[in-house]
């Protein structure tokens, strides 16, 4: 919300005048750790509320005001857009998390989707063959080994296997299941898989949020019954 980063904007100036003020000198190292770390804290809470910012023109103005140069804009139109951008962060914060966490899924499997080589399998489960197999096609009451590595939308790593493991395919989420029986022995696939195929609006635990859809690279060694 703007009215955070004035807070901590104004917070920044404060201590950075009550440095000036102060009869103690401060070695200029600090001073130049303490701007950093101010211009640090301040970058961190913008990058989460206003993740488009141009740099560039933030630099300019923050070097501008805090110089009390000219600005390049005039006050009426500084406040005509810090109240709209008020006014829709306001706004966006009003709509339920599952409702933007299903809006930011969609926007991520439709980004997938345009991706060269992926194929659509049934319950919207993206495929991308990375290596092809030749062996048997699992059944859905058989036991499959794999190694896998499973990732969230941004990259993070929440689970994967040093070793190959062995899992029965009625223990595993639907987009495993629905995936491995038409994935042959010795492929290598890369999946996204829908929230709903995955853990859903309940999610799993602190590792996977609610209504977030999965990506997998699973290798499929071997199969039995």
């Amino acid at each position: 919300m703007l009215r955070h980063l004035f807070l901590v904007l104004g917070l920044a100036i404060s201590m950075a005048h009550a440095g000036e003020q102060s009869p103690a000198k401060t070695p200029a190292q600090d001073q130049h750790d303490l701007a950093y770390s101010l211009g640090a804290s301040l970058g961190e809470r913008l990058r989460q509320e206003v993740p488009d910012l141009q740099i560039q023109a933030l630099i300019d103005g923050l070097k501008q005001a805090y110089q009390g140069k000219p600005l390049a804009l005039d006050t009426t139109r500084i406040e005509q857009l810090l109240a709209q951008h008020e006014a829709q962060s306001d706004k966006d914060a009003q709509i339920p998390q599952s409702e933007k966490a299903l809006a930011a899924e969609q926007q991520f499997l439709t980004k997938e989707k345009a991706a060269s080589g992926v194929r659509k399998l049934a319950d919207g489960i993206l495929l991308t063959e990375l290596t092809p197999g030749s062996g048997n096609k699992p059944l859905a009451s058989d036991e499959v080994q794999v190694k896998y590595v499973g990732r969230l939308p941004d990259g993070t790593v929440f689970d994967q296997s040093t070793q190959p493991q062995w899992f029965h395919l009625d223990s595993v989420i639907n987009g495993w299941r629905t995936a491995l029986q038409q994935m042959p022995v010795g492929a290598r696939w890369r999946l996204v898989i829908p929230s709903a195929q995955a853990y859903g609006a309940d999610g799993a635990g602190e590792l996977i949020p609610p209504n977030t859809p999965l990506e997998f690279e699973i290798e499929l060694l071997g199969t039995r019954h």
